[in-house]
């Protein structure tokens, strides 16, 4: 007699206390789980659905990637814990445009600015691509930005947090990483994020947590770990009125300062925010002395400061 037979001639009762038993099994597995890390709405530990409200999506990092509220927590004081004590590097949020590099349909080029197209091919900081649709754009890196990344890269643990999403990204990415040295997944875009930009999508410890970026605006629960930047600008900008108008710095055929620019200067802060964190020891500055990079930066940077 096989399985299936001999189990449907089991007793109707003692069928029905199996299933209870298992039922109360998987139901307090299920209540005891905090269900730390669900992937596709599944518990990867108790195989229970949960639902959206339990927790944040970080699909950025692991496709269909949701963690509880408590992993997150968990998470970001290990990950600052760990990269502060073996690799002595705290954590960058970067913003891409206007930051990093100025980006401009071709189609928006003034008359002066369209010699540029011309120099495509022959520029490392210029490059030209093809957006979908028929649009072409031109993406001019900022002076000083390989230097930048190259020695931000020694001292944090890089991210891009953008408000362009991440087919645009992944382009301007290639440009400026392409062997994912200085991010690897670390890219947060307008689909995680889209109406503004929050520290809670990062991994990492808001005390040891420096944003860069141009527009202070979207971030206006985190402006304290905030190192405004100016506005890089090459492209003239066709939205402003003539009143406001001035020449580009494309128009001119100049730009902006690559010993003394905006990165340069930026990272002179960075530099001095890292060393003051860790002036006095890694561990004696986790477990004695706590520090802040907020608090670093508020002595550092005066109302009056621009970069």
């Amino acid at each position: 007699m096989s399985l299936i037979q001999n189990h449907s001639l089991e007793p109707q009762s003692k069928r029905r206390k199996l299933q209870q038993e298992t039922n109360y099994s998987s139901s307090s597995s299920s209540t005891n789980c905090g269900h730390f890390f669900v992937r596709y709405g599944i518990c990867c530990n108790c195989r229970s659905t949960v639902g959206k409200h339990e927790g944040r999506a970080f699909d950025y990092l692991v496709d269909g990637l949701q963690l509880s509220h408590e992993a997150i927590a968990v998470t970001k004081l290990l990950t600052t814990h760990v990269t502060c004590l073996n690799d002595k590097k705290l954590h960058l949020v970067l913003d891409l445009d206007h930051t990093l590099l100025h980006t401009v349909m071709v189609s928006m080029l003034s008359e002066e600015e369209k010699y540029i197209i011309g120099e495509v091919g022959s520029r490392e900081d210029l490059w030209r691509f093809n957006g979908g649709h028929s649009s072409e754009f031109l993406i001019k890196l900022r002076p000083f930005l390989q230097e930048f990344l190259k020695e931000a890269n020694e001292m944090f643990n890089m991210y891009v947090y953008t408000m362009g999403s991440r087919d645009y990204a992944k382009t301007v990415l290639k440009l400026i990483d392409p062997k994912r040295v200085y991010f690897g997944d670390r890219v947060i875009t307008r689909e995680e994020s889209p109406y503004v930009k929050t520290l809670d999508l990062v991994l990492a410890d808001e005390c040891g947590v420096v944003i860069v970026d141009d527009t202070p605006q979207v971030w206006p629960d985190h402006k304290r770990n905030l190192l405004e930047i100016t506005k890089y600008k090459y492209f003239r900008d066709k939205t402003r009125s003539d009143v406001e108008y001035s020449k580009s710095y494309a128009e001119e055929k100049r730009d902006e300062s690559h010993k003394d620019g905006s990165l340069a200067n930026v990272l002179k802060v960075l530099k001095e925010v890292h060393e003051r964190f860790f002036k006095d020891g890694v561990e004696k500055e986790l477990k004695n002395d706590p520090k802040d990079v907020r608090l670093l930066l508020h002595d550092l940077c005066t109302p009056q400061c621009g970069f």
